[in-house]
């Protein structure tokens, strides 16, 4: 149950780790902030790698066509040399990956989907009972859908996707696997990891992640690649690139958007910047990395790779070590690191823990709703910030994070709102949104909630009241012009609560609640007065059945629109789309056959 807290309530624990540890340790930046760490070289931790990392990820030892190459034979040793280097060195240590739709062994393609589950069950076990305490897990790695492939081979030749509970649209497959990290490492960092994710494929990565938290999945954290931090980088399969460094304010602002709208702390997983030239490369790390030590946000940072020729880039040009001489990208590093050791990170272990006083949500006008009386959907609480002492967050609302709306109000949040004949209604509502209110009900009492909806079908929602159920509500209706009301009888204690109302059946529109003492009587029914010309030309937002924004078209009316997305060579997969008329919010399903 989420109560209304005091802003003086303080918890003294950090949001991801039961056990924390220091970033003190070995390397360049020692007691900094947050590690600076490296991979392997060649399968090997060199010499010189205590000097300058303090975390290590094994590039390929740790994967697991690399230890189970042949079923029920595990391989530890390449992993245990990174383990144990970290173990005995004060370093930290992540493992590298537990799922990944690429470099799993060669046995698992053609299996079932019962004994591919049969398989990765078996070889999260071997991974638990090999390593029973491990600080921070790459669970899943590279599966962003986009253009109907994923980021990695998942369901090419094998069943990871069918094993893991499929894959409706919400990335279940990638929830079961961090909840079966979750039951075997109770006290680590799950990170989900991918590329692209900053320059071209972050909309993707923030869907994806959003989907993860509003299922539930464990997930602590974000692994940004950084494989796209030049301009031409981030192709194909995650490759880094070529050319300038990605501009920095351009940087700024997708980390930000990033952090807005998934509230995850983030890691820099695997940086590189593949360059011959070196004031180049230079030039990039001095604005990059000093941006990234600096973000509050970032967890650690992890290059990929430091040895000139023994990187996965072209030539290896991504090595800042070249014939045993630093580049002035290395020179740059070392004396950055001697001078700055960067800021603490929001929701990460950073050796102190500091206590964190959260933000409770509040209302969005400044003061409590009142009831009896009118609460216009729009008017959800401003979200507050970190977590209670009950564990609980302190988020206002849950939604997909797009905003598919064509109103202007509250444009910031995400949320789906339209213009419509009565005011501005929410709509777009997704299986699993939810909005809160705060209000303040002036007497106990029985009221009536009177919802006033529109849909082109059926939907449902709920009203809750800090947290305990208060009524369920059907929708039913043939357009998203024609407004009726609903209502059920609630009882309602006075004073200050908080009132969620959550979609439980998609879609439909909203308008308010409004809560009359007593009975309200009948429902009432609203006509907008909009008026729909198929004469007229209109522009209709297009959606694919997940519910993902593809564009906007133009047509004479739904029939010339379906007409358009049938024949357009945009659409590239059969299946069910959805159009909706940007002027009266009415929505049509059209199904495509390629």
């Amino acid at each position: 149950m989420k109560k209304i807290i005091s802003t003086a309530t303080k918890v003294a624990a950090v949001a991801l780790a039961a056990s924390t540890f220091s970033f003190a340790g070995p390397g360049l930046a020692d007691g900094a902030a947050k590690f600076v760490g490296n991979i392997t070289t060649n399968g090997q931790v060199r010499s010189d790698f205590t000097s300058l990392w303090n975390q290590i990820t094994a590039e390929n030892e740790c994967k697991w066509a690399s230890i189970e190459g042949t079923r029920g034979r595990y391989n530890w040793s390449g992993c245990d040399a990174a383990y144990n280097w970290a173990k005995n060195n004060g370093g930290h240590f992540k493992f590298h990956a537990l799922v990944w739709g690429s470099q799993y062994p060669n046995w698992l393609n053609g299996l079932s989907a019962a004994d591919t589950k049969t398989a990765i069950t078996n070889w999260m076990d071997a991974v638990k009972q090999h390593y029973p305490e491990l600080e921070m897990i790459d669970v899943v790695n590279e599966a962003i859908k986009s253009g109907g492939s994923y980021h990695s081979g998942y369901g090419k030749n094998n069943n990871i996707i069918a094993a893991l509970g499929g894959d409706n649209g919400n990335y279940e497959f990638v929830v079961t696997a961090f909840k079966m990290a979750r039951e075997r490492w109770p006290n680590a960092i799950l990170i989900y990891n991918d590329y692209n994710t900053v320059q071209w494929q972050k909309n993707e990565g923030i869907d994806l992640i959003q989907k993860l938290k509003k299922a539930g999945a464990p997930v602590d954290a974000y692994g940004l690649q950084a494989h796209d931090m030049q301009v031409s980088g981030g192709q194909a399969g995650g490759q880094g690139g070529g050319g300038s460094c990605l501009n920095i304010n351009t940087l700024k602002s997708a980390i930000e958007e990033i952090w807005n709208k998934t509230q995850m702390p983030m890691f820099i997983s695997e940086y590189d910047i593949a360059s011959n030239d070196d004031n180049d490369q230079k030039n990039c790390y001095s604005q990059q990395i000093s941006y990234f030590m600096e973000n509050e946000h970032i967890a650690g940072i992890t290059l990929w790779g430091y040895i000139y020729g023994s990187t996965w880039t072209s030539g290896g040009n991504s090595g800042i070590i070249r014939n045993g001489q630093d580049r002035p990208a290395m020179t740059w590093l070392k004396d950055y690191l001697s001078k700055n050791k960067g800021v603490n990170t929001t929701g990460l272990p950073t050796g102190e823990i500091t206590p964190v006083e959260p933000e409770p949500q509040t209302p969005f006008k400044g003061e409590a709703l009142a009831v009896p009386g009118k609460i216009e959907v729009e008017d959800f609480d401003i979200p507050g910030k970190g977590k209670n002492e009950d564990g609980t967050s302190n988020a206002s609302y849950a939604d997909d994070g797009e905003n598919h709306g064509d109103s202007d109000y509250r444009k910031d949040t995400g949320a789906d709102l339209y213009k419509k004949a009565t005011g501005i209604a929410l709509g777009y509502n997704n299986t699993g949104d939810w909005y809160e209110y705060t209000i303040n009900v002036a007497e106990a009492g029985e009221y009536t909630a009177v919802a006033s909806v529109a849909t082109e079908g059926t939907g449902a929602f709920t009203l809750s009241l800090d947290g305990k159920a208060l009524a369920d509500f059907e929708v039913t209706g043939t357009s998203y012009d024609e407004f009726t009301d609903v209502s059920k009888k609630v009882t309602l204690p006075a004073g200050k609560h908080i009132l969620r109302m959550e979609v439980t059946q998609e879609y439909f529109d909203i308008d308010y609640i409004n809560f009359v003492k007593g009975d309200a009587g009948e429902p009432q029914f609203v006509q907008q007065n909009v008026k729909f010309d198929n004469n007229s030309r209109q522009d209709y937002h297009v959606f694919d059945q997940n519910g993902v924004h593809m564009g906007v078209l133009t047509a004479y009316g739904f029939d010339a629109a379906k007409e358009i997305l049938q024949t357009s060579s945009a659409v590239k997969s059969s299946g069910v789309y959805y159009l909706r008329s940007r002027t009266t919010g009415q929505m049509q399903s059209v199904r495509v056959t390629r």
